[in-house]
Protein backbone atom coordinates (compact mmCIF):
# COMPACT_ATOMS: atom_id res chain seq x y z
CA UNK A 1 0.00 0.00 0.00
CA UNK A 2 1.19 3.11 -0.77
CA UNK A 3 1.77 6.57 1.59
CA UNK A 4 -1.05 8.60 -0.27
CA UNK A 5 -3.68 5.41 0.47
CA UNK A 6 -2.80 5.28 4.44
CA UNK A 7 -4.98 6.65 7.19
CA UNK A 8 -4.55 10.03 8.61
CA UNK A 9 -2.93 8.01 11.88
CA UNK A 10 -0.72 6.24 9.86
CA UNK A 11 1.23 9.30 8.15
CA UNK A 12 1.95 10.46 11.91
CA UNK A 13 6.20 11.19 11.62
CA UNK A 14 5.68 11.26 8.16
CA UNK A 15 3.78 14.48 8.08
CA UNK A 16 4.18 16.57 11.01
CA UNK A 17 2.49 19.91 10.96
CA UNK A 18 3.18 22.52 12.80
CA UNK A 19 3.03 23.29 16.71
CA UNK A 20 3.32 26.24 18.96
CA UNK A 21 6.54 25.72 20.82
CA UNK A 22 6.16 25.53 24.74
CA UNK A 23 8.56 25.69 27.34
CA UNK A 24 9.48 22.64 29.24
CA UNK A 25 9.24 24.90 32.59
CA UNK A 26 5.82 26.24 31.11
CA UNK A 27 4.78 22.70 30.19
CA UNK A 28 5.57 21.52 34.00
CA UNK A 29 3.96 24.59 36.19
CA UNK A 30 0.97 23.56 34.27
CA UNK A 31 0.75 19.90 35.37
CA UNK A 32 1.76 21.23 39.02
CA UNK A 33 -1.37 23.62 39.12
CA UNK A 34 -3.63 21.19 37.87
CA UNK A 35 -2.61 18.30 40.26
CA UNK A 36 -2.49 21.00 42.93
CA UNK A 37 -5.98 21.98 41.87
CA UNK A 38 -7.84 18.73 41.64
CA UNK A 39 -6.09 18.51 45.87
CA UNK A 40 -7.41 21.69 46.85
CA UNK A 41 -11.21 20.60 45.32
CA UNK A 42 -10.63 17.34 47.61
CA UNK A 43 -9.67 19.00 50.37
CA UNK A 44 -12.99 21.24 50.56
CA UNK A 45 -14.90 18.69 49.68
CA UNK A 46 -14.00 16.52 52.73
CA UNK A 47 -13.96 19.38 54.95
CA UNK A 48 -17.12 20.46 54.16
CA UNK A 49 -18.11 17.06 55.20
CA UNK A 50 -15.90 16.33 57.64
CA UNK A 51 -18.47 15.03 59.99
CA UNK A 52 -19.54 12.04 57.53
CA UNK A 53 -16.24 10.81 57.88
CA UNK A 54 -14.49 8.91 60.55
CA UNK A 55 -11.11 9.10 62.05
CA UNK A 56 -9.69 5.89 64.08
CA UNK A 57 -8.23 8.72 66.43
CA UNK A 58 -12.22 9.62 67.44
CA UNK A 59 -10.92 13.11 67.48
CA UNK A 60 -13.27 14.25 64.35
CA UNK A 61 -11.16 15.48 61.10
CA UNK A 62 -9.79 18.60 61.00
CA UNK A 63 -8.27 20.44 57.87
CA UNK A 64 -5.06 18.80 58.16
CA UNK A 65 -6.76 15.70 58.63
CA UNK A 66 -8.74 16.50 55.07
CA UNK A 67 -5.38 17.41 53.38
CA UNK A 68 -3.78 14.06 54.93
CA UNK A 69 -7.31 12.62 53.60
CA UNK A 70 -7.09 13.80 50.32
CA UNK A 71 -2.82 13.23 49.71
CA UNK A 72 -3.61 9.95 49.84
CA UNK A 73 -6.77 8.95 48.31
CA UNK A 74 -5.84 10.72 45.13
CA UNK A 75 -2.60 8.87 45.11
CA UNK A 76 -3.92 5.79 45.35
CA UNK A 77 -1.79 5.03 49.20
CA UNK A 78 -5.75 4.59 51.33
CA UNK A 79 -3.69 3.90 54.67
CA UNK A 80 -7.41 3.91 56.11
CA UNK A 81 -7.36 5.56 58.98
CA UNK A 82 -9.81 8.26 57.95
CA UNK A 83 -12.73 6.72 56.02
CA UNK A 84 -16.07 7.98 54.82
CA UNK A 85 -18.66 6.98 57.50
CA UNK A 86 -22.04 8.52 56.36
CA UNK A 87 -23.86 7.99 53.35
CA UNK A 88 -23.40 11.36 51.73
CA UNK A 89 -19.45 10.98 52.38
CA UNK A 90 -19.17 7.64 50.67
CA UNK A 91 -21.54 9.17 47.61
CA UNK A 92 -19.21 12.14 46.85
CA UNK A 93 -16.36 9.46 47.24
CA UNK A 94 -17.89 7.92 44.32
CA UNK A 95 -19.03 10.64 42.39
CA UNK A 96 -16.56 13.34 43.40
CA UNK A 97 -13.14 11.94 44.77
CA UNK A 98 -12.42 8.73 42.42
CA UNK A 99 -12.48 10.94 39.47
CA UNK A 100 -10.69 13.61 41.01
CA UNK A 101 -8.14 10.71 42.18
CA UNK A 102 -7.88 9.67 38.01
CA UNK A 103 -7.19 13.27 37.14
CA UNK A 104 -4.85 13.39 39.79
CA UNK A 105 -2.98 10.66 38.05
CA UNK A 106 -3.48 11.53 34.69
CA UNK A 107 -1.66 14.83 35.21
CA UNK A 108 1.05 12.79 37.58
CA UNK A 109 1.74 10.61 34.49
CA UNK A 110 1.07 13.55 31.67
CA UNK A 111 4.33 12.72 29.86
CA UNK A 112 3.22 9.24 28.58
CA UNK A 113 -0.30 10.55 28.17
CA UNK A 114 0.89 13.34 26.54
CA UNK A 115 2.61 11.43 23.73
CA UNK A 116 -0.25 9.12 22.83
CA UNK A 117 -2.43 12.80 22.79
CA UNK A 118 -0.07 14.41 20.27
CA UNK A 119 0.04 11.54 18.23
CA UNK A 120 -3.92 11.52 18.27
CA UNK A 121 -4.25 14.90 17.97
CA UNK A 122 -1.51 15.23 15.20
CA UNK A 123 -3.62 12.09 13.14
CA UNK A 124 -6.70 14.57 13.63
CA UNK A 125 -4.99 17.61 12.09
CA UNK A 126 -3.78 15.48 9.33
CA UNK A 127 -6.73 14.45 8.19
CA UNK A 128 -8.08 17.67 7.96
CA UNK A 129 -5.12 19.05 6.56
CA UNK A 130 -5.44 16.67 3.74
CA UNK A 131 -8.98 17.09 3.32
CA UNK A 132 -8.26 21.12 2.85
CA UNK A 133 -5.52 21.49 1.23
CA UNK A 134 -5.43 23.36 -2.07
CA UNK A 135 -3.35 26.00 -3.86
CA UNK A 136 -0.36 25.67 -1.91
CA UNK A 137 3.31 25.56 -2.54
CA UNK A 138 5.16 22.20 -2.36
CA UNK A 139 9.48 22.28 -1.93
CA UNK A 140 11.16 19.53 -2.56
CA UNK A 141 14.77 19.93 -1.10
CA UNK A 142 15.39 22.13 2.00
CA UNK A 143 19.25 22.52 1.44
CA UNK A 144 20.36 25.73 0.45
CA UNK A 145 18.70 26.62 -2.20
CA UNK A 146 15.25 25.13 -0.68
CA UNK A 147 15.96 27.39 2.48
CA UNK A 148 16.48 30.46 0.14
CA UNK A 149 13.23 29.93 -1.93
CA UNK A 150 11.12 29.55 0.96
CA UNK A 151 12.81 32.77 2.55
CA UNK A 152 11.17 34.83 -0.52
CA UNK A 153 7.94 33.06 -0.30
CA UNK A 154 7.36 34.30 3.55
CA UNK A 155 8.98 37.57 2.36
CA UNK A 156 6.19 38.43 0.17
CA UNK A 157 3.72 37.25 2.62
CA UNK A 158 2.95 33.68 1.73
CA UNK A 159 1.43 32.07 4.70
CA UNK A 160 4.08 29.35 6.61
CA UNK A 161 1.22 27.01 6.79
CA UNK A 162 0.61 26.80 2.76
CA UNK A 163 4.32 25.90 2.62
CA UNK A 164 4.93 22.16 2.43
CA UNK A 165 8.58 21.43 3.05
CA UNK A 166 9.64 17.42 1.42
CA UNK A 167 13.14 16.46 2.27
CA UNK A 168 14.71 12.97 3.58
CA UNK A 169 16.86 14.92 5.95
CA UNK A 170 15.45 14.86 10.10
CA UNK A 171 17.48 17.78 10.35
CA UNK A 172 16.09 19.82 7.72
CA UNK A 173 12.47 18.79 8.49
CA UNK A 174 13.03 20.33 12.01
CA UNK A 175 14.42 23.30 10.45
CA UNK A 176 11.48 23.69 8.25
CA UNK A 177 9.20 22.77 11.14
CA UNK A 178 10.29 25.29 13.38
CA UNK A 179 8.92 27.97 10.61
CA UNK A 180 5.67 26.65 10.83
CA UNK A 181 5.85 24.91 7.98
CA UNK A 182 4.16 21.62 6.92
CA UNK A 183 6.60 18.69 6.60
CA UNK A 184 6.54 15.76 4.36
CA UNK A 185 9.34 12.66 5.35
CA UNK A 186 10.53 11.40 2.26
CA UNK A 187 11.95 11.24 -1.23
CA UNK A 188 10.62 13.88 -3.84
CA UNK A 189 11.14 11.38 -6.16
CA UNK A 190 8.49 8.77 -5.09
CA UNK A 191 5.17 9.41 -6.23
CA UNK A 192 3.24 8.70 -2.75
CA UNK A 193 5.21 10.65 -0.66
CA UNK A 194 4.27 13.71 -3.76
CA UNK A 195 0.82 12.71 -3.42
CA UNK A 196 1.18 13.16 0.69
CA UNK A 197 2.20 16.54 0.13
CA UNK A 198 -0.52 17.63 -2.12
CA UNK A 199 1.42 18.05 -5.14
CA UNK A 200 -1.72 16.99 -7.32
CA UNK A 201 -3.59 20.73 -5.87
CA UNK A 202 -0.83 22.57 -4.88
CA UNK A 203 -0.17 25.95 -7.21
CA UNK A 204 2.97 25.56 -7.56
CA UNK A 205 6.28 23.13 -7.37
CA UNK A 206 9.64 24.01 -6.26
CA UNK A 207 12.07 21.57 -7.24
CA UNK A 208 15.64 22.37 -5.19
CA UNK A 209 17.60 19.08 -4.66
CA UNK A 210 21.35 18.69 -4.09
CA UNK A 211 21.87 16.54 -6.96
CA UNK A 212 20.47 17.19 -10.97
CA UNK A 213 19.76 13.70 -11.74
CA UNK A 214 17.55 13.55 -8.52
CA UNK A 215 15.82 17.27 -9.85
CA UNK A 216 15.07 15.15 -12.78
CA UNK A 217 13.04 12.58 -11.31
CA UNK A 218 11.46 14.80 -9.22
CA UNK A 219 10.25 17.13 -11.71
CA UNK A 220 9.02 14.11 -14.36
CA UNK A 221 7.20 13.03 -11.01
CA UNK A 222 5.58 16.26 -10.10
CA UNK A 223 4.60 17.06 -13.62
CA UNK A 224 2.48 13.51 -14.12
CA UNK A 225 0.59 14.55 -10.41
CA UNK A 226 -0.19 17.70 -11.22
CA UNK A 227 -0.32 18.89 -15.03
CA UNK A 228 -1.38 22.84 -14.68
CA UNK A 229 1.17 23.32 -10.93
CA UNK A 230 3.96 26.07 -11.95
CA UNK A 231 6.69 24.01 -11.52
CA UNK A 232 10.23 25.65 -10.98
CA UNK A 233 13.42 23.70 -10.38
CA UNK A 234 17.08 24.00 -10.01
CA UNK A 235 20.07 22.50 -11.82
CA UNK A 236 23.52 23.06 -10.90
CA UNK A 237 24.92 22.62 -14.66
CA UNK A 238 23.23 24.16 -17.69
CA UNK A 239 23.52 20.94 -19.66
CA UNK A 240 21.26 19.69 -17.95
CA UNK A 241 18.71 22.81 -18.26
CA UNK A 242 16.80 20.77 -21.10
CA UNK A 243 16.17 17.63 -19.26
CA UNK A 244 14.46 19.77 -16.67
CA UNK A 245 12.48 21.42 -19.03
CA UNK A 246 11.67 18.41 -21.32
CA UNK A 247 10.68 16.53 -18.15
CA UNK A 248 7.49 19.52 -17.37
CA UNK A 249 9.60 22.10 -15.67
CA UNK A 250 8.32 25.84 -16.30
CA UNK A 251 11.10 27.40 -15.48
CA UNK A 252 14.43 26.43 -14.41
CA UNK A 253 17.34 28.44 -12.61
CA UNK A 254 21.17 27.56 -13.19
CA UNK A 255 22.26 27.58 -9.49
CA UNK A 256 26.17 27.41 -10.68
CA UNK A 257 25.95 30.04 -13.52
CA UNK A 258 24.01 32.45 -11.84
CA UNK A 259 26.42 32.06 -8.95
CA UNK A 260 29.39 32.60 -11.59
CA UNK A 261 27.99 35.63 -13.23
CA UNK A 262 27.39 37.15 -9.82
CA UNK A 263 31.16 36.53 -8.77
CA UNK A 264 32.46 37.99 -11.77
CA UNK A 265 30.23 40.98 -11.94
CA UNK A 266 31.74 41.36 -8.20
CA UNK A 267 35.20 41.96 -9.29
CA UNK A 268 34.66 44.53 -11.79
CA UNK A 269 31.24 46.66 -10.38
CA UNK A 270 30.36 45.37 -6.97
CA UNK A 271 27.82 48.10 -6.35
CA UNK A 272 25.47 46.14 -9.67
CA UNK A 273 25.58 43.06 -7.42
CA UNK A 274 24.73 45.05 -4.42
CA UNK A 275 21.79 46.20 -6.48
CA UNK A 276 20.98 42.40 -7.76
CA UNK A 277 20.87 41.32 -3.69
CA UNK A 278 19.02 43.78 -2.80
CA UNK A 279 16.32 43.59 -5.52
CA UNK A 280 16.12 39.39 -5.09
CA UNK A 281 15.46 40.15 -0.81
CA UNK A 282 11.58 40.86 -0.87
CA UNK A 283 11.89 41.90 2.66
CA UNK A 284 13.81 44.90 2.69
CA UNK A 285 15.19 47.93 0.25
CA UNK A 286 13.55 47.36 -3.23
CA UNK A 287 11.75 43.99 -4.53
CA UNK A 288 10.87 42.72 -8.07
CA UNK A 289 6.81 41.98 -8.17
CA UNK A 290 3.94 41.73 -9.86
CA UNK A 291 0.50 42.95 -9.72
CA UNK A 292 -2.73 43.30 -11.57
CA UNK A 293 -2.89 46.72 -13.79
CA UNK A 294 -5.11 49.53 -13.02
CA UNK A 295 -8.49 50.53 -15.29
CA UNK A 296 -6.37 53.79 -15.39
CA UNK A 297 -3.53 52.76 -16.89
CA UNK A 298 -4.78 50.27 -19.65
CA UNK A 299 -4.22 51.92 -23.24
CA UNK A 300 -1.26 53.55 -21.74
CA UNK A 301 2.71 52.82 -22.19
CA UNK A 302 4.16 51.23 -19.37
CA UNK A 303 7.44 53.10 -19.76
CA UNK A 304 4.70 56.31 -18.48
CA UNK A 305 3.83 54.78 -15.08
CA UNK A 306 4.94 56.26 -11.43
CA UNK A 307 6.15 52.69 -10.84
CA UNK A 308 9.51 51.63 -12.50
CA UNK A 309 8.00 48.60 -14.79
CA UNK A 310 10.08 46.05 -16.35
CA UNK A 311 7.95 44.25 -18.04
CA UNK A 312 4.19 43.28 -19.12
CA UNK A 313 2.74 39.57 -18.54
CA UNK A 314 0.24 38.46 -21.02
CA UNK A 315 -1.51 35.37 -21.43
CA UNK A 316 1.30 33.96 -19.36
CA UNK A 317 4.58 35.19 -21.78
CA UNK A 318 6.50 37.91 -20.19
CA UNK A 319 7.41 40.93 -22.93
CA UNK A 320 10.18 43.43 -21.76
CA UNK A 321 9.05 46.82 -21.08
CA UNK A 322 11.46 47.77 -24.64
CA UNK A 323 9.69 45.19 -26.60
CA UNK A 324 6.89 46.36 -29.02
CA UNK A 325 4.24 44.18 -27.59
CA UNK A 326 4.08 45.87 -24.34
CA UNK A 327 4.06 49.79 -25.98
CA UNK A 328 0.55 49.79 -24.35
CA UNK A 329 -1.24 48.00 -21.62
CA UNK A 330 -4.29 45.58 -22.22
CA UNK A 331 -7.16 44.56 -19.89
CA UNK A 332 -6.06 41.32 -17.95
CA UNK A 333 -2.20 42.39 -18.15
CA UNK A 334 0.15 42.33 -15.26
CA UNK A 335 3.42 44.12 -14.55
CA UNK A 336 6.54 43.28 -13.55
CA UNK A 337 8.01 46.34 -11.44
CA UNK A 338 10.08 47.41 -8.78
CA UNK A 339 8.73 48.06 -5.66
CA UNK A 340 10.00 49.34 -2.51
CA UNK A 341 9.78 47.06 0.33
CA UNK A 342 9.65 48.80 3.78
CA UNK A 343 12.09 47.52 6.26
CA UNK A 344 10.72 45.87 9.59
CA UNK A 345 10.24 47.97 11.98
CA UNK A 346 9.93 50.98 10.12
CA UNK A 347 6.05 53.05 9.91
Amino acid sequence: MSLSDEASHSLVGVIRMPDKVESPVRAILKRVIGAMAALLLAVMIVYLDRDGYRDVNEDGVSLLDAFYYATVSLSTTGYGDITPASSSARLVNVLVITPLRVLFLIVLVGTTLEVLTERSRQALRIQKWRRVVRDHVVVVGYGTKGRSAVAALLGDGVDPGSIVVVDTVQESLDAASAKGLVVVHGSGTRNDVLRVAGAARARAIVVAPNRDDTAVLVTLTARELAPKAQIVASVRERENEHLLKQSGADSVVVSSETAGRLLGMATATPSVVAMVEDLLTPDAGLAIAERDVEKSEIGGSPRHLPDIVLGVVRGGTLFRVDAPEADAIEPGDRLLYVKKVTPPGEE
